[in-house]
């Protein structure tokens, strides 16, 4: 038989004679700690200075305060309101009583004269329970610890992901509201992260032609829906200092489960270098021209 070391049993009974029955035939049995206690108040008591207890066996006719009432008081309580209570009584046996015993929130109701074996096989089938309950609570802290760990993996990835790409990204609410940026993009724009977030696109935004500029959430939000994507736009970014950046735009729309547009996802490239070189080859061509003729 497992001995249940470790555990603590705490037994509650007005009688010496019977607390140092029930120790003896415990501690024959099992390597687990009895406590004793001789009224339903010195139980309480009991229970607040050692908080780590596992089980109470407790008689129900006391002076005083008898087991209902002691029962009632460690249930009202945090910190023993989830102990297994087994009332253990040789006077209150009929059934009116084991009623109000499972009523006041005992796990068992047993009835003197119990046989020894039969006692400790109950004892044992209580902490038993407890022992499994307490191995799959730490298999569970174990598997959320487990996935709270991939889970912050997982961020800090993207989040190194968000932080050494090189194109700016803007994830924006529906209406166009930043909610999102990564350092690129507040580099380019020359704004700190706080300044961006609750901006709206069309302050740092702009398209090419003046028919189509601050048109991001008219004709484009329509298009997004349609079709969900749009990519290599020519638009311009306007910096916190008035600078037109030059940039080849691509914008993405995530759907909820309604298939409604939750995020649009911006990501721009700064096409500057690639902008001046095309001015400076121009006038190259055209003086090779001129050589030819």
């Amino acid at each position: 038989m497992t001995r249940y070391a470790g555990f603590k049993l705490l037994i509650v009974d007005d009688h010496a004679h019977n607390l140092f029955t029930l120790r003896t035939l415990v501690e024959t049995h099992m390597d687990v700690r009895v406590l004793e206690a001789n009224s339903g108040q010195e139980a309480i008591d009991c229970t607040h200075r050692d908080p780590d207890i596992d089980l109470i066996i407790l008689d129900v006719q006391m002076p005083e305060m008898d087991g209902f009432q002691t029962a009632s008081l460690l249930k009202m309580r945090k910190r023993t309101r989830d102990i297994p209570i087994i009332f253990l009584t040789a006077a209150f046996k009929s059934e009116e009583f084991q009623q109000q015993g499972f009523a006041v929130g005992a796990a068992d109701y047993l009835l003197k004269p119990i046989e020894d074996n039969q006692l400790i096989n109950k004892i044992s089938t209580y902490f038993r329970l407890i022992e499994k309950e307490r191995e799959l609570n730490r298999t569970l802290e174990r598997k959320v610890a487990e996935r709270t760990l991939e889970l912050a993996e997982a961020r800090q990835y993207l989040e190194n992901i968000l932080t050494y790409m090189g194109e700016a990204l803007l994830v924006l609410e529906p209406d166009g509201t930043i909610k999102l940026t990564n350092p690129a993009a507040r580099q380019m724009l020359g704004y700190n992260a706080e300044d961006l977030i609750g901006m709206s696109i069309g302050d740092v935004f702009e398209e090419e032609g003046d028919e189509q500029a601050g048109a991001f959430m008219g004709t484009w939000l329509e298009a997004l829906i349609r079709t969900g994507a749009l990519s290599k736009i020519e638009a311009r970014f306007i910096a916190s200092d008035g600078r037109r950046v030059p940039i080849l735009f691509s914008r993405t729309a995530v759907k909820n489960a309604a298939g409604q547009i939750s995020d649009i996802i911006c990501i721009a490239k700064d096409m500057t270098g690639y902008v001046r070189v095309e001015k400076e080859a121009e006038p190259a061509m055209h003086r090779a021209a001129r050589d030819v003729y």
